[in-house]
């Protein structure tokens, strides 16, 4: 029998995602769909590409419509989970993909959001490399709470924990900048930007993107010792996708191939990771509507830097398929079982 489950917040551009996501889970049954200024539209007026769900209404999000479910996706605006999810307590699994359960720190979490820090829930990123050994992937399995990573932060994590790990790169001189997709802004700041067609601007510049202290601790884990990114994203005149330059300082003398030995040693058995062969690197188009990461390496022996460019699709692998990912360590599931659709 099929788990019942309820999307919160299920107007936005990652609960159109999940329901995608849903439709092609044999093990799930999507029942309740919530939003708050939505309250009795059908999906099918703001998710007109969902057949699999059109006909059902979004109701409001109260504690009536969400309890009794098996599993609860919380797909609210930052700093609104931890109210509903307090809702939830008899739910056995609840996924929030906000930022409100991420973060370890709590002065981290009050800096960067300016609220009451919530706790700490499991993280969703089962591929981070650990500095103590093996990968988040162990931390999953059986937990009932889990905190889905935000969406530049896979991209920049993937890209360069194995480097970290393996002793590759300097802590303390890491720089990414991303190209993100207008999606990545949610629905609202994308339809306002969608007006300005081919523009692009930086935002969250001067590390102030709520982002950072995330990426930080992602990269601290992975490294086994405290790191610093600058990190930059810039919205770019496409709808979905984070294409992710990194670079940083080669902490040792590195050949091309032995760079990628590192992230094949790592990721060689991924099954949504793929390493490009040397000279390729990847394209937002090449992981569009996927669940896959894609990863491309150089060494630039001019600045003596290490260059990592990694491709993911902001509302799959940066949002939803996570989700589900994670979702199926969680309740003991195939890892890859419903997401063999958002695969190439």
């Amino acid at each position: 029998m099929a788990l019942s489950v309820a999307i919160a917040g299920a107007s936005g551009y990652v609960g159109g995602e999940l329901m995608r996501l849903i439709a092609d889970h044999p093990e799930l049954e999507l029942k309740t769909v919530s939003a708050i200024s939505n309250v009795g539209q059908k999906v099918s007026d703001l998710h007109p590409e969902n057949f699999s769900h059109r006909g059902m209404e979004f109701v409001e999000t109260t504690i009536g419509n969400l309890q009794g479910h098996d599993v609860v996706f919380l797909a609210m605006p930052h700093t609104k989970s931890a109210e509903v999810a307090s809702w939830l307590t008899e739910t056995k699994l609840v996924l929030d993909c906000g930022a409100d359960f991420r973060l370890q720190d709590p002065k981290a979490w009050k800096k960067f959001y300016g609220t009451e820090h919530a706790g700490t829930w499991s993280y969703g990123l089962p591929e981070l490399t650990l500095a103590e050994g093996g990968k988040q992937r162990g931390r999953l399995r059986s937990v009932s709470r889990i905190a889905v990573p935000g969406c530049n932060v896979t991209a920049i994590t993937l890209a360069l924990a194995p480097a970290l790990t393996a002793g590759l790169i300097e802590a303390s001189d890491i720089v990414s900048v991303l190209s993100v997709g207008t999606s990545g802004a949610g629905r609202n700041l994308a339809l306002e930007l969608g007006k300005g067609e081919g523009t692009s601007n930086a935002y969250g510049v001067g590390g102030i993107h709520r982002h950072t202290p995330e990426i930080e601790q992602n990269l601290s884990l992975a490294a086994g010792k405290e790191v610093s990114v600058s990190f930059t994203p810039v919205l770019v005149p496409m709808f979905r996708g984070i294409l992710a330059v990194n670079t940083a300082t080669a902490s040792k003398s590195l050949t091309a191939d032995s760079l990628r030995e590192v992230y094949l040693d790592a990721y060689g058995d991924e099954p949504f990771i793929e390493v490009l062969p040397e000279g390729e690197f990847p394209t937002t188009g090449s992981v569009a509507m996927t669940n896959n990461a894609v990863i491309g390496l150089a060494i630039d022996e001019h600045a003596g830097r290490v260059v990592i460019v990694s491709a993911i699709d902001n509302l799959v692998k940066g949002t939803a398929g996570g989700a589900i990912q994670s979702l199926n360590l969680a309740l003991g599931f195939s890892e890859t079982l419903g997401l063999e659709g958002a695969k190439s």
